[in-house]
């Protein structure tokens, strides 16, 4: 069994390549894009439903209840379940003036990409569309990115507000080295170094494939105890089945690792697909666990409609909360 791998195709032209400096691309020109296209959908959307992209904990306590099975573990108040011998929770006024954090993931491998776009620019147009509605509505926008050519690999970009700090959010992620191709490279590095960074409650963004080592549980299940997060996964079709393409060269994009496979092989095939399961499987609980939501961006598809999936979902999970309540 082959060790996982995260992919390049080499000796494969229609497939875009891995790059440690990817061509530059015009953050105004992909922000323009966003806030004519994408944007207004999104605004529509949101429209008198600005608690369904987040969750809503803001800092003004507003009330205490009673334990229902469907709250979140993390808001329960410990004193005063203490005194009444039954868990009480907390319910908080939603806090509209925020800062939300973007933590990117520059690993070598988001430089993949099979379709028109690779997995760097798909981050880039989800930081373009989520900034712009958030900074629409009065809040700011930061970041904390790791690369390989900031200090101790992590550059960080102080919550602010306004178009022009927009754009050079954008324009820190679209330019510039990737990681090398020297190790392996882990989310555990960035995700403690974001609980130094940011200080008060936030909604904080964590953008990556998740390709990666699974030494990084802990510091999410930390992070998501502090603050409101949801990972937001990039991914390529090819990152879960190989089509069948004859004989070539599968190189791990942040080792250099190098496997010769014939991909017309039924049974290659069928062993990748398994081992992407599992990593998928291992993923998912990963994030339960944590009490993280999953936001999944393919580069397939425009980024508008997975998060406008994303967000139908979300409602339809808060009326059925609210439905429960009401019930109890």
């Amino acid at each position: 069994m082959f060790k996982f791998l995260k992919p390049q195709l080499v000796e494969q032209p229609a497939i875009a390549p891995v790059s440690q400096t990817s061509p530059s691309v015009n953050a105004q020109a992909l922000l323009s894009r966003i806030e004519w296209v994408s944007a207004k959908r999104l605004d529509g959307l949101m429209q008198g439903n600005y608690q369904t992209l987040f969750r809503g904990a803001g800092f003004m306590l507003a009330d205490l209840r009673e334990y229902l099975p469907h709250d979140d573990v993390r808001h329960i108040d410990w004193n005063v379940t203490a005194r009444m011998q039954t868990p009480y929770v907390r319910e908080h006024e939603q806090d509209r003036d925020l800062t939300a954090w973007f933590l990117a993931d520059l690993s070598a491998s988001v430089g993949f990409g099979s379709q028109s776009i690779n997995k760097r620019v798909l981050m880039a147009d989800c930081v373009a569309l989520l900034g712009h509605v958030l900074q629409r509505r009065g809040n700011r926008v930061g970041a904390v990115i790791d690369r390989a050519n900031a200090q101790k690999n992590l550059e960080v970009l102080p919550g602010r507000s306004g178009r022009r700090h927009l754009l050079h959010v954008l324009n820190r992620l679209l330019n510039g080295p990737l990681h090398p191709q020297t190790k392996a490279t882990g989310l555990k590095k960035l995700l403690l170094g974001a609980q130094n960074v940011i200080g008060q409650r936030a909604t904080v963004f964590v953008l990556s494939d998740f390709l990666t080592e699974h030494d990084w549980n802990r510091a999410l299940l930390a992070l998501a105890s502090r603050h409101d997060v949801v990972a937001v996964r990039l991914v390529d079709p090819f990152d879960r089945e190989l089509p069948a393409m004859g004989m070539m060269t599968i190189r791990d994009a942040e080792t250099g690792q190098q496997v010769f496979v014939d991909t017309n092989d039924a049974g290659f095939r069928r062993r990748f697909a398994e081992q992407t399961q599992a990593h998928e499987e291992q993923l998912m609980a990963a994030f339960a666990k944590a009490g993280v939501d999953c936001l999944e961006l393919s580069t397939e598809n425009a980024v508008h409609e997975d998060l406008i999936h994303f967000i139908v979902q979300r409602q339809r999970f808060l009326r059925q909360t609210s439905k429960g309540r009401n019930h109890a």
